[in-house]
């Protein structure tokens, strides 16, 4: 099932050195969190886990997010 792009957000990996956010489409927080993975392949902390901040570009909501690489789970961070 295609994810619904009809939202813009940005999404940056907080444990990497490099702050830069990326602009990308997705249905929710979640689709956006999978989609910058799959586009920018961030390195992996040591559990294989990416910890990402997506923002809503239209309210500014931001979201923490913990994505376990290997088995596509995502939580919200502790």
């Amino acid at each position: 099932m295609p994810i619904e792009a009809n939202r813009r957000f940005t999404v940056r990996a907080l444990h990497e050195d490099v702050r830069q956010e990326h602009a990308l489409q997705g249905g929710s927080f979640e689709d956006a969190a999978l989609l910058f993975f799959g586009t920018w392949s961030p390195a992996l902390d040591a559990d294989g886990e990416i910890t990402v901040m997506v923002t809503d570009c239209e309210t500014g909501h931001r979201q923490c997010l913990r994505v376990d690489v290997r088995s596509g789970a995502i939580a919200a961070c502790d």
